[in-house]
């Protein structure tokens, strides 16, 4: 797309806090930041991925239904993320999921224009994780996008505070963080101000309770790293080089992993 050439007036403070996101890596220099800042903060191309890979077996909460198409009065899980979604202005979504669930999930939601998105179904043929499951938006995907799993509730979560804070920082990506009681059974962080400094999947043992809610923001150059698991590979190496950071949520995501959790909602 050709580019104009402009000349504007701003503030030296505002100006100070549009150079601090030049990194020389993605955003090279203060017309790229300014481009940056500018495209998300009139949504353009706002794409969110809804994961659900993996063997579909595993996301049945009984014979005929998937944890993304049960019904919590009158809606589907599904259909309250793309709600939550549109609300943000999240107008693409890929929904990522193996042949027999995706079907399911076109026969409900169609095209998405019911809920006023446009939906893409990407078709994973078999994988070994949660990056794998991702890697397969790569080409389709050009700036940065927000992830959820598809098995988990997150009316509450403040998904624009999330994405602000990672289009102000420089990150490969920006995970949700939350706390937990039991963070043995999740990717537990370290942190230093927003920065990821460790991240460790389902560690034996820990004393550390801030955990990974999930939820992130990522640039295309996440598809870049290699690894089957997000969690196990592509996180800990992100945190690793400095390229993780973290957003703390005061809101808890609900997981749906059987009726039982349905009910208690």
């Amino acid at each position: 797309m050709p580019k104009t050439k402009i000349s504007i007036t701003i503030n030296e403070k505002t100006l100070q806090d549009i150079d601090s996101i030049v990194d020389n890596v993605y955003i090279r220099n203060r017309s790229q930041a300014i481009e940056h800042l500018a495209k998300n903060a009139l949504g353009e191309n706002k794409a969110a991925v809804i994961l659900l890979g993996g063997n579909d077996r595993h996301l049945r909460i009984s014979k005929d239904d998937y944890r993304p198409t049960a019904r919590i009065k009158n809606n589907s899980v599904i259909e309250l993320a793309l709600k939550k979604l549109r609300e943000n202005n999240f107008k693409t979504v890929f929904i990522v999921a193996r042949h027999s669930l995706l079907t399911r999930l076109f026969e409900m939601l169609k095209d998405g224009t019911e809920y006023g998105v446009k939906i893409s179904y990407i078709e994973e043929k078999q994988s070994s994780g949660t990056a794998d499951s991702l890697r397969l938006l790569k080409g389709k995907i050009n700036s940065n996008f927000l992830v959820v799993y598809g098995d988990i509730i997150f009316n509450r979560i403040n998904i624009e505070e999330l994405w602000n804070d990672h289009i102000k920082q420089n990150a490969i990506a920006t995970i949700m963080l939350t706390t937990s009681s039991k963070p043995s059974e999740k990717g537990t962080v370290r942190v230093e101000g927003n920065k990821v400094l460790t991240f460790t999947q389902k560690p034996k043992k820990s004393d550390i309770y801030l955990v990974f809610s999930p939820i992130f923001v990522a640039e295309p150059q996440i598809f870049e790293y290699s690894g089957a698991s997000l969690e196990f590979s592509v996180f800990p190496e992100l945190a690793e080089k400095g390229l993780l950071n973290g957003h703390l949520s005061s809101e808890k995501e609900v997981h749906i992993h059987s009726k039982k959790d349905l009910e208690r909602i």
